[in-house]
C-alpha cells in the first residue's frame, strides 16, 4: 500500500508550509496514471495526522484524467482506456501524455488560529 508512504511525504511537506497555521484541508491533484485510490489514500491520511498538529485536517483530492496530444493530426485527446492510447480523432498511436500524471499539493486550507 503505497499510500501510506505517499501520505507520510505529503505530511512532512504541509508541516513545512504551514509552520504554526493549523490546517483544515489539503488539496491534491492526482492523475488517473498515478494508480493511487482516493479512498486508501484519504484513510491513510487520517492514520498519519491522528495523533499530531494536523488530526482533523482531510486531504482532498481531484482526480486529473489522461490526455494526450496526437503527433500526427494534433487533437488533444482525453483518453478513456489508459491501456489504449489512441488519438480519438485519426486513431494514431503517436501520442503525447500532457495530463495524467500529476501528484500536486495545489493548496493548503488554514485556520487563523495557531496549531495546538
Amino acid at each position: 500500500m503505497h499510500e501510506l508512504s505517499l501520505c507520510r511525504s505529503i505530511l512532512q511537506v504541509v508541516e513545512r508550509a504551514a509552520g504554526d497555521q493549523r490546517v483544515n484541508a489539503v488539496n491534491l491533484k492526482v492523475g488517473q496514471l498515478r494508480q493511487v485510490v482516493p479512498g486508501t489514500l484519504a484513510y491513510c491520511w487520517g492514520l498519519v495526522t491522528e495523533d499530531g498538529p494536523l488530526a482533523g485536517s482531510s486531504l482532498r483530492i481531484e482526480s486529473v484524467p489522461v490526455a494526450g496530444v496526437c503527433r500526427d493530426c494534433g487533437e488533444e485527446t482525453e483518453i478513456e482506456q489508459v491501456l489504449v492510447l489512441a488519438c480519438g480523432s485519426c486513431g494514431s498511436a503517436a501520442m503525447d501524455l500532457v495530463r495524467g500524471e500529476e501528484f500536486l499539493i495545489t493548496t493548503l486550507d488554514l485556520d487563523d488560529r495557531a496549531a495546538s
